[in-house]
């Protein structure tokens, strides 16, 4: 049997990029029951890849209640609906065998992986506070994608002196303005930037210099996207929800390494069950950008572990 929900969480501050702002989260969990065992998925529907609750959610009921990781892939999109199913597939086989999702996928346990926390876009003063409150964390990612970010950059550095720093541009840059800010990003110490220039027009990437990794977003989904990333981008951010779930974000991670790109492993703004099965895929990741339930005012029961070291696997009580 095949149950869906919608499910808001508030958020702890209104969260804002280039796109827009909101004020909690909405999300799609997807329950699938065999034999008295539960397995649960949670997805983030998209708006900038034409994708509503409504629609993911009517996606999932449509789903003949024995469907399998294999005939989600045969005969589903990658997107928010096949991840929330095939995120409830691993966690109901974990159950059903009585062992942990990295045990059936034959890996090492995961370790805490530390990872960024982000800055929601805003005045210059405002971000500089944003900074300074969260100084103590050693990654920053800062949500840019204006003409006027220098501004906004130099306040979160003086916020934060000692912070790693990752900028999103949420593809709100032109070529012109990235060829501008890049040297300047360098000087200040930032170690990525993430989608400058739209997937649509973002081949000038190319043609333009790189002076610092430029990772692709927007632009990278699943393994068919690769080929066409070679020459613009340095590194790429796997996210479940672009994936379509687990089952192929790890098979993205491993082509991907293979043909020399460094691996991102991001979120949309969801709960602890949507950022479980990403602890597995970031181990190993050069950066990790799991931080979706540090920006919520409440969380799902049992939620992942935060601190010092940085985001914890699941319980078994939470998935997997």
């Amino acid at each position: 049997m095949i149950q869906v929900t919608a499910d808001t969480f508030p958020l702890a501050r209104t969260f804002t990029i280039s796109r827009g702002s909101k004020t909690t989260a909405q999300v799609v969990t997807a329950q699938i029951t065999r034999d008295g065992i539960i397995g649960r998925g949670e997805a983030v529907p998209y708006a900038r890849y034409g994708e509503t609750v409504a629609e993911v959610m009517a996606t999932i009921a449509a789903q003949a209640p024995w469907i399998s990781r294999e005939s989600l892939a045969r005969d589903m999109p990658p997107g928010a609906a096949r991840n929330a199913l095939d995120c409830a597939l691993w966690d109901l086989a974990a159950k059903s065998a009585g062992k942990r999702v990295w045990d059936l996928l034959s890996l090492p346990a995961p370790r805490p992986v530390v990872t960024a926390f982000t800055l929601s876009l805003d005045t210059p003063e405002a971000m500089r506070a944003q900074a300074a409150a969260h100084a103590h964390r050693p990654v920053l990612k800062i949500k840019l994608g204006t003409p006027d970010d220098m501004p906004r950059l130099e306040a979160v550095r003086q916020g934060a002196p000692r912070s790693t720093l990752v900028i999103d541009a949420n593809e709100g840059w032109t070529p012109e303005v990235y060829a501008d800010l890049a040297p300047r990003l360098v000087a200040m110490g930032v170690a990525l930037v993430e989608q400058p220039l739209p997937a649509a027009s973002d081949d000038m990437l190319a043609e333009i210099a790189r002076p610092l990794p430029v990772c692709a977003d927007e632009s990278c989904h699943d393994r068919s996207s690769l080929n066409a990333l070679r020459g613009k981008y340095d590194v790429v951010n796997i996210k479940l929800d672009k994936t379509g779930g687990l089952t192929e974000a790890l098979a993205l991670k491993l082509q991907a390494q293979a043909m020399g790109f460094g691996i991102m492993v991001g979120c949309m703004v969801g709960s602890s069950l949507a950022m479980a099965p990403a602890t597995i895929l970031a181990q190993g990741a050069a950066f990790t950008d799991l931080d979706g339930p540090l920006l919520l005012a409440q969380d799902r029961d049992n939620p992942l572990l935060f601190d010092e070291r940085g985001i914890h696997p699941p319980t078994a009580q939470l998935w997997g």
